[in-house]
């Protein structure tokens, strides 16, 4: 679980999930669009309503497509600069999903080793800095082969195994939406079985406020 103090800076990073068409040079926070229209802009909905005095700053820099790579070679300017208080990054299935479209994904073993350097750097540069680490997930349906399931548990395993290494808070999507398609279709909750619907976005919110409060 995370500490959330007065005048905290939470910043959201990712891959489309976590961008959703965010406005580039829209006022983070005070902006509705520069949040995005998913699950980032329910949790920062939730958080400023409840602590209106608490003057917190809420951050997206997700940039649709990204794998590991991409995310690393962005994240000094978009990570450790902005001298967030607290990180929460969602990333792996491009990874996977750039693999099968077009042979240029990142390997596993590689997606650790990257992920591991990245954090290495934000700790060192951010020694006080919470972490938020989130499950990477795909449901069966749309683009979601099932060639890719075998690879996304591994992908899972490696993100769990890493924040208990690093003492972040886990959330854990792939299980929540794995429960949830037993009470829908899995297009009801990811419509090609890697993006959310409003329900699916919702459900992430709610599952990472959960985690992390």
């Amino acid at each position: 679980m995370i500490t959330i103090k007065k005048n905290a800076t939470i910043l959201f990073q990712g891959d489309s999930i976590t961008d959703t068409d965010r406005l580039r040079n829209g006022a983070d926070t005070v902006n509705p669009a520069a949040l995005g229209s998913g699950y980032v802009n329910h949790i920062a909905s939730h958080l400023l309503l409840a602590r209106p005095s608490d003057k917190l700053t809420i951050l997206n820099r997700g940039i649709s497509g990204n794998r590991i790579v991409d995310l690393y070679s962005r994240w000094k300017c978009e990570g450790v600069n902005l001298k967030p208080d607290i990180i929460s990054i969602l990333i792996g299935v491009n990874d996977t999903w750039h693999e099968f479209s077009s042979n240029n994904g990142v390997e596993p073993q590689r997606f650790e080793h990257i992920y591991r350097i990245m954090l290495d750097y934000t700790r060192e540069k951010l020694p006080d800095v919470q972490l938020v680490i989130c499950e990477p997930f795909v449901l069966r349906c749309g683009v979601v082969e099932k060639a890719w399931i075998a690879e996304m548990d591994i992908r899972r395993e490696m993100v769990s195994k890493i924040s208990a290494d690093y003492n972040a808070t886990f959330v854990p999507f792939q299980s929540a939406f794995n429960e949830a398609k037993e009470k829908a279709p899995a297009d009801y909750w990811l419509s090609d079985g890697v993006h959310p619907t409003p329900a699916g976005h919702r459900l992430m919110a709610d599952v990472w406020l959960t985690a992390a409060l």
